[in-house]
């Protein structure tokens, strides 16, 4: 079944980290045969406020979503996302 991975960005430090995490994260993706549904895209709000950006990737199974979350070329750049942003 489908799996999903999403992420709500919020107060995101434009900088270096930020863009090679960016240039990274494609290739940790195909492995697992990830893809961005939703890449940073701004949001059409219509009730409350969503501050940020929602990203979806797309997994064929929870154990491949799992498996990228936990791989190491993925833990090697999550610290460019964690350490300069809000998610």
């Amino acid at each position: 079944m489908t799996a999903y991975a999403v992420a709500h960005m919020r107060q995101v430090t434009p900088g270096p980290q930020i863009i090679e995490y960016l240039h990274k994260i494609d290739a940790t993706l195909e492995p697992f045969g990830g893809r961005f549904i939703v890449h940073g895209s701004e949001v059409d709000v219509v009730e409350n406020t969503w501050p940020g950006h929602l990203v979806m990737i797309e997994f064929p199974d929870m154990q491949q979503a799992r498996a990228w979350y936990d791989s190491p070329a993925y833990q090697e750049i999550l610290p460019l996302r964690t350490g300069n942003s809000q998610s």
